[in-house]
């Protein structure tokens, strides 16, 4: 698959530190569970806010890693990753700036079976386990806001779970390219069929005849590492009921917020 290896959590976080973004930063409210946090609370975690870059391609965190920091992305998009022991592996969730990633940190469990991969590359602030665990204990709206995003994971994987035993490829296909372009606020998707395949959990050769048939019906629009939504209207009509039932429970648990200018 397409990622960096780390073997040990002590490399995970070397090359976390690694990514720091010197330039000019971008609000932190672009992610909307930082967003939806009272002034009170967001300027008391702001000063231990730290951003850093994901590039795509890049492991986060492996299958039960141990993990010390809570990733709020301002851009991109990460996907949740479970591999089996034959190799094969799928995408089981996707999270962007609605969402936050390390949910180990305060769920009690210390780690996920899943290991976690910047799908398309962005930008995330990063919260110590610390500070993170200082917050629960005075019970804030950063606990709350945790806490509902959790449920609405919950609710992302549960869903993707039957979409993938009940649902065609075609559905499944569309309702991932949705969910994608949703996160990434664009409806081009830098990313390769070969690389689908993997998320999908299925075989490469279904991915092209899948995406060819999409594209003849004029819906979407490929090119070598690109895809490109031409008719959005007419992929929600090809896409299961999944992708509406996950956006529909995400936007009542935590609704979206108005983007900082």
């Amino acid at each position: 698959m397409y990622k960096h290896k780390h073997d040990h959590n002590t490399a995970f976080q070397k090359d976390t530190m690694s990514k720091t973004v010197p330039a000019a930063a971008p609000d932190p409210r672009l992610n909307q569970i930082l967003a939806a946090l009272p002034a009170t609370d967001y300027e008391r975690i702001l000063p231990e806010l730290q951003l850093v870059a994901m590039p795509r391609g890049w492991t986060m965190s492996e299958s039960g890693d141990h993990v010390n920091f809570l990733h709020f992305p301002t851009a991109g998009i990460v996907s949740l990753i479970y591999a089996l022991e034959n190799g094969s592996s799928s995408e089981i969730a996707l999270v962007g700036n609605e969402g936050l990633i390390g949910i180990s940190i305060y769920m009690g469990g210390e780690s996920l079976p899943s290991s976690t991969e910047v799908q398309s590359a962005g930008q995330a602030y990063r919260l110590s386990r610390k500070v993170m665990k200082r917050e629960f204990a005075l019970g804030g709206q950063l606990q709350h806001l945790a806490l509902l995003y959790a449920q609405a994971l919950i609710c992302q994987t549960s869903q993707m779970a039957v979409c993938n035993q009940h649902h065609t490829l075609p559905q499944q296909f569309s309702r991932w390219m949705l969910m994608t372009v949703d996160r990434l606020q664009s409806e081009k998707i830098l990313i390769t069929q070969e690389q689908i395949s993997h998320l999908l959990g299925v075989r490469r050769e279904s991915v092209s005849q899948t995406a060819g048939a999409l594209q003849k019906d004029g819906l979407i629009a490929c090119s070598r590492g690109c895809i490109v939504v031409v008719d959005r209207p007419g992929l929600e009509e090809r896409a299961c009921e999944c992708y509406a039932a996950v956006k529909e429970e995400c936007e009542r648990l935590i609704p979206p917020r108005r983007q900082p200018k």
